[in-house]
Parts: structure tokens; sequence; C-alpha cells
């Protein structure tokens, strides 16, 4: 018996990614993801078994897209700074470009949802080490103020990260000028590359 197209659980995958902002993990219905993605519903469960299997495929496709970028722009070459810049650049474009996701499952998070929580218990984790790392070693030079690192963090997450999930949910509402003004003065790459340079600039040693 041929086994199904591989590009099948591709096509659940996108229409998950599509669906999930919009209904979150108790709203989303299997048949209506099958539908979606233009497949039969028995593909749904030849794959991925059960929606919390397949809740956290979606996530962890995302995820791991972000990872690969954040680690990629880790040159052990460059000035540490310089590093912390860029690492702090891209989570806060997938904040940005991910922020209707991000928002939801943090809501279905809050609501009790086990497969978002145990999303969320294994891969913060893993960018928070990046970060912390980078933080740590600035400290080592003399770049930071010496400070728990943790502290630090949150600084930079207030700082950059923030108004970028804040923004992203106010412009989903807001007058067409007031669109405007938040994605030239908080969303651009731009207006990040500022809240960076000013956040690292109050953590100045």
């Amino acid at each position: 018996m041929p086994r199904p197209s591989q590009n099948v659980d591709q096509l659940l995958l996108d229409a998950g990614l599509e669906l999930l902002p919009q209904t979150g993990c108790a709203g989303l219905s299997v048949r209506k993801l099958a539908d979606h993605a233009g497949v039969n519903l028995g593909m749904f469960h030849y794959h991925f078994k059960n929606k919390d299997t397949f809740i956290r495929a979606v996530l962890q496709r995302v995820y791991e897209e972000m990872f690969s970028a954040l680690t990629l722009k880790v040159d052990q070459k460059r000035p540490v700074l310089d590093n912390l810049r860029a690492v702090l650049a891209v989570l806060a474009r997938f904040g940005r470009e991910q922020h209707p996701l991000l928002l939801r499952m943090a809501a279905d998070a809050m609501a009790g949802e086990a497969a978002v929580i145990e999303f969320f218990s294994a891969n913060l984790p893993r960018h928070v080490a990046v970060v912390l790392s980078l933080v740590m070693q600035a400290q080592r030079e003399g770049l930071i103020v010496d400070a728990p690192p943790q502290e630090a963090i949150a600084f930079l997450a207030g700082a950059v990260g923030a108004p970028v999930l804040i923004g992203g949910a106010l412009g989903s509402r807001a007058p067409a000028p007031v669109v405007a003004a938040i994605e030239h003065h908080v969303l651009s790459d731009a207006a990040v590359a500022r809240r960076i340079d000013y956040a690292l600039r109050g953590l100045a040693a």
C-alpha cells in the first residue's frame, strides 16, 4: 500500500498556522482544519494522531525556524554586543511576525491548555539561554552593568520585545493613521534597532 504524500503533513501544518491565531487551541476543529488544508480527514489522524500532537508540531515548526535564525546570528569572532543586538533583533522580528499566534498561545497557556504549556516549558529556556550567555559575557567584559543577569534580560525584554507585541495588538484595531505610526515608530526594523541601542545604553557599565 503506498504511503500518503509527504506534502500532506506540511499542508496541514500550514493550515494550522493560519487558523490557530483565530481559533486558539480549544476552538480548532480538526475537520475544519482538514477542509482548510484541502486534505482528507483521515490524513490528519495518519500524520498527527490527535489535536494536541498537531498543535505542538505547528508551534515547534515556527519556533525552530526562529531559533535557527537566532543561533546563526551568534558569531564568536564578533564583539559580544553586536551578537546581542543581532539576537534581540531576531526575537523582535519573531514577535512582530507571529504576534497574533503568540498572543493567542499566551492566552491558551493561561487557560490551562496542556500542549501550549508544555511547548513553552520546553522552548522558552532555549532562546533565553542564548541571551543569558551573551549578557553574562558582556558583563565579564565590563560592557554591561554588574547586576543579576535575569534583571538585565527582563529589562531588555521590556524595552525591545514588549512594544512589538503591544504595538502589533493595537495596530490590528486602530485607525489607519495610528497603524502607520505604530508600524513606523514601533514595529519597523529601524525602530527596533533604535530601542535595542537605547536598552544597551541603559545597561552600559
